[in-house]
């Protein structure tokens, strides 16, 4: 009971004193806040970065088969498959009414065409404590990437990742990349 009325009048004297020492503020203090606010935020955004970096190092370090991408890394990965090495990435993650959708770039390394393949996508959180994937609530679809009358080395496939926001969506892994038979009929 005395901590609670020792409070009370402690907290009302300090806003009585805050109200009284109203010295206005410069305007070069005004955006010298916003300038250190600012640089709070990138130095957040770059932690949080460096963060999901050195986790996809590590998934893709321990990973035999398939490339795990975080959105935050925002980096690309390497997948040796059977139709030759690919670089893999995320781009233009946002939200929409189901979930996320984002784009899967998928690059050959040494810029030959990319042939007609069919992989899948697994996606899914992260574990806050520990950092690792949830299995448990990941969902998976499988996507195909047509041959090209014109050869290219970089196609992107959009992704519809239903079931998370961006804000949620922890991974995207991708595997069981196989080339697919081109149908060419006779005349």
């Amino acid at each position: 009971m005395t901590i609670r009325t020792f409070w009370a009048p402690a907290a009302l004297s300090l806003l009585v004193l805050s109200g009284c020492s109203s010295t206005p503020v410069s305007p070069q203090v005004k955006e010298l806040h916003q300038e250190v606010s600012q640089l709070n935020q990138q130095m957040r955004k770059l932690t949080n970065q460096a963060t999901a970096l050195e986790i996809q190092g590590q998934l893709n370090s321990q990973s035999t088969q398939g490339a795990w991408l975080l959105p935050q890394a925002n980096t690309p990965v390497e997948l040796q498959t059977q139709l030759g090495k690919l670089r893999l990435s995320l781009s233009q993650v946002a939200g929409e009414a189901s979930g996320s959708r984002a784009n899967l770039n998928i690059r050959s390394t040494d810029d030959q065409p990319i042939p007609a393949l069919r992989a899948t996508v697994v996606w899914g959180e992260m574990d806050p404590a520990s950092g690792k994937p949830l299995n448990a609530g990941s969902l998976s679809q499988t996507i195909d990437v047509p041959a090209e009358l014109m050869p290219r080395s970089s196609v992107s496939v959009p992704l519809r990742l239903s079931g998370l926001t961006p804000d949620q969506l922890g991974y995207v892994r991708v595997h069981d990349v196989e080339g697919t038979a081109v149908n060419k009929t006779a005349p």
